[in-house]
């Protein structure tokens, strides 16, 4: 998937190798659009809000995979059913990765759970709550690596982040300026700093400072302090995020990036040269739209997943 100034495109190479895009224009309502120009608020609307519109195009190639895989027949039957019903396998997988509830439940059971581990088995072990934050992210840091690691160890999962690394590649080579030839993509690292594995880091670099800025007696403070400070962590770690990437081609500067690529060594593999290809698709038909839109003038484009006035978004 790849997002442009005015639409969001996803490529999903089908069963007869046909490469199927989903279009999606953005039309972000105004006041989502001044939260963004807000610094420390901007990272907080701009996960979740990615987060939510993610889930859509996860939809679209589960959806794709769902189809190629039953036989048309019986597919035509399930399609009725699901009309009938009003609820379709698009809908059943919205419902599971509910983009904005799961990234809040998950990042509340991430930022928590560390605390309780921590709790439970460090806690006589020393006074300073300094001390108990460093552990509790080292903590947080160990989970983190081997639920990563642990899912890259199915296939579905690794050839996500095969698809991860191919996007990855694909800007890289833009950036560069080289024409977008799979030769010329598999060249590039599959590593970039604009990624929300660095993100993650950050969350957890971050999040240690900023929560040993704020005293704690007991654990239902320590709790609450994390709730709390959540929404904080997240929007410094968004900027720093932006910072980084700011600076990433002036020598000492680049490396504080380091940690989240190092990060990306689990969340991308090499992809294959079929994967670079989709990649490709997705990323050219994302130019060609936002192109013909700012031709146009801003008049409106016809797009598969609606009408797109960018004057009204």
């Amino acid at each position: 998937m790849f997002g442009g100034k005015h639409i969001n495109v996803t490529a999903v190479r089908r069963k007869n190798q046909e490469i199927t895009f989903l279009e999606v224009p953005k039309s972000d309502k105004s006041w989502v659009i001044k939260l963004r120009r807000i610094p420390l608020l901007r990272g907080l609307v701009s996960i979740i809000d990615s987060s939510a519109k993610g889930s859509k195009h996860l939809n679209y190639s589960a959806e794709a995979f769902a189809e190629d895989e039953v036989e048309p027949e019986d597919l035509a039957k399930q399609k009725k059913k699901d009309k009938d019903e009003g609820w379709s396998l698009g809908m059943m997988l919205g419902v599971a990765v509910m983009g904005i509830l799961s990234f809040i439940f998950g990042k509340l059971i991430f930022t928590l759970v560390p605390v309780l581990v921590e709790n439970f088995l460090f806690k006589d072990a020393f006074d300073n709550y300094v001390l108990h934050n460093l552990v509790e992210g080292a903590i947080k840091l160990i989970l983190l690596l081997v639920y990563l690691w642990a899912i890259t160890l199915t296939p579905v999962v690794k050839r996500l982040f095969q698809y991860h690394g191919a996007e990855h590649k694909v800007i890289s080579a833009f950036e560069a300026g080289e024409e977008l030839t799979v030769r010329n993509v598999q060249k590039y690292s599959r590593l970039h700093y604009r990624c929300g594995s660095s993100f993650m880091m950050l969350t957890i670099i971050l999040g240690v400072i900023i929560y040993s800025l704020v005293p704690w007696d007991n654990l239902w403070e320590r709790v609450m302090q994390r709730v709390i400070l959540l929404p904080l962590v997240i929007g410094v770690s968004f900027e720093v995020l932006k910072g980084t990437n700011a600076v990433k081609n002036v020598p000492g500067l680049k490396y504080l990036g380091y940690p989240g690529l190092w990060l990306q060594l689990l969340t991308t593999k090499e992809p294959k040269d079929d994967q670079v290809e989709v990649s490709i698709a997705s990323f050219n038909r994302m130019r060609e739209l936002d192109s013909a839109i700012e031709a146009r003038g801003y008049a409106e484009v016809n797009v598969p997943g609606g009408i797109l006035d960018p004057a009204k978004g």
